[in-house]
Order: structure tokens, then sequence, then C-alpha cells
């Protein structure tokens, strides 16, 4: 969870429900999205301003974990398949999917492809 108060971010990550590193990675990089962002939103935002604020969020995540040029160099090496990139960059197989999506389709929209 990300807080903005005066112009300050804070990030709450509960670790201990976090097993792996890459999940950790990746949810650090999500909730730094939200601040670097200014992607934040309150519990009676509606829907599809909370989706706006979360796939900005996810955006830049992917944008700081995965450059494009990091991506396409990996690939080139033979890093062919999602979960073998996933490892390659320490992120979940879920964040690795977002990220071809948002570089191949320019959207987060992992169930249309995946």
């Amino acid at each position: 969870m990300c807080v903005q108060t005066d112009h300050q971010c804070y990030i709450g990550i509960d670790c201990d429900v976090l097993e792996k590193e890459a999940d950790k990675r990746v949810r650090l990089a999500h909730e730094l999205g939200h601040c670097k962002t200014g992607a934040f939103y309150n519990r009676w935002a509606a829907h599809d301003i909370r989706q706006k604020h979360e796939h900005r969020a996810d955006k830049w995540a992917i944008e700081t974990l995965i450059p494009i040029n990091d991506l396409y160099e990996a690939v080139a090496e033979g890093h062919t398949e999602l979960w073998d990139l996933a490892e390659q960059f320490n992120v979940t197989e879920t964040f690795m999917r977002k990220a071809v999506c948002w570089y191949n389709y320019g959207n987060l929209a992992t169930e249309l492809y995946f």
C-alpha cells in the first residue's frame, strides 16, 4: 500500500506474506510506481479510476524492472520462454506477462493474449 500525505509518499508492505524475492521486487516496484507517477486513489474512487492508477503504477514498474532494450537483449540471447524471462529479470511470471503485453500490444490485458 502506498499513501501520500503532505507531498510525502509512504509504502507499507508485509514482507512476511511474500515468499519469493521476485514477489517482493514486483510489489515494491508497483508501489513505487504509485509514488513516482502520482497514481493515488482512495477507497471511494470509481473502479475505472482505480484501474487507471493501478495500470499507471504497473507500467512504471515494468519500464523500471524490465527496460525494453534489456528485454530485447535477453530474447536475442535465447531467453524466449516466459518463465525463463521472469527468472532472468527476477520478477514473477504474471508480471512478465504484463511486460510482454505492454511492450508488444501497448496494454496490460494479459487475458487477451495468454
